[in-house]
């Protein structure tokens, strides 16, 4: 086969949705360790999101398009669509890539290795504290492969073999750069995720095949060298794992991570960034002509997002709990070192919970389930998925929390279609759910279990907000489709205007001296501004009571509430 002289519109199309296979193929490698001190989500996901975004906005084009559809179509897709620190840094990588092959019909290695050193330029403006050790050390070793190839007049598959092995060398090394990925035995995982780019591109324009992901729950993916590099994880435990903080520095004081997209005018980004970088760290902001997708670790929720109203309009917000993600992540850990995780003697009681939202699985996860199913008010899970998850399990013995009344007729038929025991906790919410597993005991019998985890749950006051979706007569009064309603155990206890309102109310109605604690799990449709206006009431109105907030992300109810 003739090597191609050139890259064509159809060939980085057929790169990009390459890409998107790969990174899908290997998210769960890159996800399995996170070591930076504070991650803020899963490397693969954000990555593989991103790319999702990407290959959705080249379907819209007619045909191959032209290489400036194409690029235009790599830059706004992965702008709107970045998730994540991994995930924002990979966008401005693809938006200078995009920028200059944009400008030509077909990119000659020449143009492709300009692209290359672009996009590395680019990625690391926008990282207002670049690190080495990362996806940037990476991707700059890639661009310098590219251009040195260039220059001796390499054709083009050349010129992509040699910035994959320049990036692959400087992946190995990436653990002489970063401490916390020495101490792990991994390489970084954005910058393994961003080597998957040249397969991708090799795929494109000979027709080589992508790397295929390893079977099994180790995470070894491994660089492939086209040339004389060596692969980078000598072992089981080199994987591909590193930090989603990925080109940034990350502390391990920051709470919580704050992403949107910002509508502002370009001009004013610099005095933003500096208001940011009073208030934060793991800081990037990437875009351009008016539209800014922005990451930040922060304490102050309210400061980064009021920084942005101030110069433009935030939207598409996501706030999310880091210390919650450090509790998954070590368990994700826990799980790797154990190679043989059905090999491994499994306690004498399992469980088994209904979840709805990732930040309630993590939780879940956090305080011992064993299988999650995902379900809800308004996704319930038929008797074959929990009959499925209970059959999962190593254990004889099973405690199965459905974490919702409607669930609850459904889990009581497991019991009879399997030769294992399952016991179910009449949980009728996430946070009964939450309350029973900390009365779990793995080591006890199910019958043991049962009756721990229902009186720890029957000590919970359930509360749930979310919005009613007809007009009805209540025990609250009157109220109409679109209204914002409180629910407790009794029914609906109030209506509002907003879904902190409803939650006042709740609050209003059933606080007692004797409580000592609310659980706040928010999820779609609660905002920090809101959140933090129930957290100051309480303060305010309850002093002794301590609130503790959660990240759930369940649809349909904007908070869920336990009060103990």
């Amino acid at each position: 086969m003739t090597p191609p002289v050139a890259l064509g519109a159809q060939e980085l199309r057929d790169a990009m949705v390459a890409y998107r296979e790969a990174l899908r193929s290997h998210q769960q490698e890159l996800n399995r360790l996170n070591v930076y001190p504070v991650p803020d989500g899963d490397t693969g996901t954000n990555m593989a999101l991103t790319l999702d975004a990407v290959v959705k906005e080249l379907e819209t084009l007619h045909g191959a398009g032209q290489m400036d559809d194409v690029c235009r179509a790599m830059a706004h897709g992965s702008l709107m669509g970045a998730r994540g620190n991994s995930g924002v840094i990979l966008s401005q990588l693809l938006r200078g890539l995009a920028g200059r092959l944009g400008g030509t019909e077909h990119a000659d290695p020449h143009a492709l290795a300009d692209a290359l050193v672009m996009a590395s330029e680019l990625a690391r403006k926008a990282v207002v504290r670049p690190v080495e050790g990362t996806i940037l050390t990476v991707a700059r070793a890639a661009g310098e492969g590219a251009a040195a190839a260039s220059r001796a007049g390499d054709h083009l598959v050349q010129v992509v073999e040699r910035a994959r092995d320049a990036a692959g060398a400087a992946l190995e090394k990436t653990p002489t750069m970063l401490e916390a990925l020495a101490r792990a035995g991994v390489v970084d995982a954005g910058g393994a995720g961003y080597v998957l780019l040249f397969d991708s591109l090799l795929s494109a324009l000979d027709g080589r095949p992508l790397p295929v992901a390893p079977d099994g729950g180790a995470a070894q993916l491994r660089v492939q060298s086209t040339g004389t590099a060596a692969a980078a994880a000598a072992s089981p435990a080199a994987a591909a794992g590193g930090a989603e903080g990925a080109g940034v520095e990350g502390g391990t004081e920051l709470r919580y991570e704050v992403m949107y997209l910002l509508d502002a005018a370009d001009d004013a980004i610099d005095a933003f960034k500096d208001v940011w970088s009073g208030i934060g760290d793991s800081i990037v902001v990437v875009g351009g002509e008016g539209v800014w997708n922005c990451h930040i670790h922060t304490n102050d929720i309210g400061a980064a997002i009021e920084s942005a109203i101030d110069i433009g309009r935030p939207h598409q917000i996501r706030v999310t709990d880091l210390a919650e993600q450090v509790q998954e992540e070590r368990w994700v850990r826990d799980a790797v070192r154990e190679p043989d995780v059905h090999g491994a003697p499994a306690p004498t009681t399992a469980v088994v919970a209904v979840v709805a939202g990732d930040g309630i699985g993590r939780i879940f996860r956090s305080l011992g389930a064993h299988r999650l199913v995902p379900g809800g008010q308004s996704m319930n899970p038929s008797t074959a998925q929990l009959l499925e998850a209970v059959e999962s399990v190593d254990s004889d013995q099973v405690v199965l929390l459905p974490n919702n009344d409607n669930i609850e007729p459904v889990a009581a038929q497991v019991d009879a279609l399997t030769d294992k025991t399952v016991r179910v906790v009449a949980t009728g919410s996430i946070v009964e759910g939450f309350a029973a597993l900390l009365a779990y005991d793995p080591g006890a019998g199910v019958e043991d279990n049962a009756v721990a985890m229902r009186a720890s749950a029957c000590r919970v006051l359930p509360g749930a907000v979310t919005r009613a979706v007809r007009d009805a007569e209540t025990e609250a009064g009157p109220v109409r489709e679109g209204d914002w309603i409180a629910l407790g155990r009794g029914g609906v206890v109030a209506r509002a205007d907003s879904p902190d309102g409803a939650a006042l109310q709740l609050l209003e109605a059933v606080l007692e001296p004797a409580h000592e604690l609310v659980t706040l799990i928010e999820g779609e449709g609660s905002t920090p501004a809101a959140t933090r206006r129930i957290t100051e009431w309480l303060h305010e109105e309850h002093p002794d009571v301590v609130a503790e907030v959660h990240h759930g992300g369940q649809p349909l109810y904007p908070y869920l509430l336990g009060i103990e």
